[in-house]
């Protein structure tokens, strides 16, 4: 079972490092537009900003849930495929693949932690 797994989570780790988009996924996390879920997958990070700024970083979050979504779809159909393919459920999956995404998530890049944001 932990051959499987480990398995598992070196094909997830396959899937995070191969993604391209119009904007990358690294430049997304590195802006503070996007960050890792305790359920396996991205979600835009929305902090409540006050500045005159404000409308630019809607848009910017706009462009990064059209790539949260993309990315996402191709996570879970992986979760899916590798489930069936090792006979756990996707849950056990996601549960892995976001414990392994968090590991692989730098500095100053957001997490989901606690029920809110949180910088690594």
């Amino acid at each position: 079972m932990k051959n499987i797994i480990f398995k598992s989570i070196i094909i997830v780790s396959f899937l995070f490092s191969s993604v391209v988009f119009a904007i990358d996924l690294d430049e997304a996390k590195h802006k503070g537009l996007v960050g890792e879920k305790d359920n396996g997958y991205l979600s835009v990070v929305v902090i409540l900003q006050q500045d005159a700024q404000q409308g630019i970083q809607q848009d910017a979050q706009k462009e990064a849930q059209i790539l949260v979504d993309d990315i996402n779809a191709k996570r879970k159909a992986v979760y899916i495929e590798l489930a069936a393919k090792n006979g756990i459920t996707l849950q056990q999956v996601e549960k892995l693949a976001a414990a392994k995404a968090y590991e692989k998530t730098r500095s100053g890049h957001y997490l989901w932690m606690n029920g809110q944001w949180a910088k690594k």
